[in-house]
């Protein structure tokens, strides 16, 4: 059985709430009730559920983006404080990296790919030839060297969304981490990049996490799937046995939501 790469044990994360009088005590919003999970190295894992379900909050918490009520999160056998110093934290983010929802939102319109790309290996202090390494990874993901010193307004949706992919594992992290990837890109595009993951998972042996709705994406790409509701996983395993075979009613009621086309056969 591979390495256990990142651990999450009893995580939960709650927000207080608006007084409603001056004397009135102060409430809390449970985003995320105790839970445990593991991710094993060299294998992809989709989280699933719909809007509001925890998702964003559990992998937040995975990468030391907020710190957790209760629990600890280990990341390579190491504990992340989400409330260290940055420099504290450059193991982690030398580990990790992450493409988020929004291509464009998530680029500076003010920067050229090539500093957008290569940010992360100054941010790292990252030695060698930086430009020769932007340049490499724009290639893997299927840019050429010269959108380096274009700017991403020139770009289509798709190619903008490349780049992210590029600067999220330019300083070769270990985990890469999807939020909603491929929900803004329409279907050929969505296809291109998903091939693009699959790739990096396979040939170059990065662990993949991969946060979608998107029943189809997780089916694809990833080996283990756990669905999450009302800030709880509900069900873990294989994916093609969750997805095939789920034990619990909410994931039935997921797959069931799923549109089909009627067979024109009749069939």
């Amino acid at each position: 059985m591979s390495e256990v790469i990142i651990q999450a044990r009893g995580v939960s994360r709650t927000h207080p709430l608006p007084r409603r009088t001056l004397f009135a005590p102060r409430g809390e919003t449970t985003a995320l009730h105790p839970t445990d999970l593991e991710v094993r190295r060299g294998r992809s894992l989709g989280i699933i559920g719909e809007s509001g379900s925890g998702k964003s909050t559990l992998v937040r918490l995975l990468l030391g983006l907020d710190a957790p009520t209760t629990g600890v999160v280990e990341v390579g056998g190491r504990a992340v404080d989400a409330g260290a110093r940055a420099r504290e934290l450059h193991w982690l983010r030398r580990a990790t990296g992450i493409v988020l929802q929004d291509p464009y939102g998530s680029l500076d319109p003010r920067m050229n790919v090539g500093r957008i790309v290569g940010e992360p290996l100054w941010a790292l202090g990252i030695g060698g030839d930086r430009r020769a390494r932007v340049c490499e990874t724009l290639a893997r993901v299927g840019l050429d060297a010269d959108a380096a010193e274009r700017f991403p307004h020139e770009f289509s949706g798709g190619q903008r969304q490349r780049i992210a992919l590029a600067r999220a594992i330019v300083h070769g992290p270990q985990v890469l981490v999807g939020d909603e990837p491929l929900s803004a890109l329409d279907v050929t595009v969505r296809a291109q990049i998903l091939e693009l993951l699959r790739e990096l998972g396979r040939d170059h042996g990065m662990t993949l996490v991969m946060v979608s709705h998107d029943l189809g994406v997780v089916q694809h790409l990833c080996d283990d799937a756990v669905v999450m509701s009302e800030g709880r996983i509900v069900e873990r395993g294989p994916t093609s046995e969750v997805l095939r075979h789920p034990r619990e009613e909410y994931t039935k009621r997921l797959l069931a939501a799923i549109p089909t086309l009627p067979d024109p056969r009749g069939r």
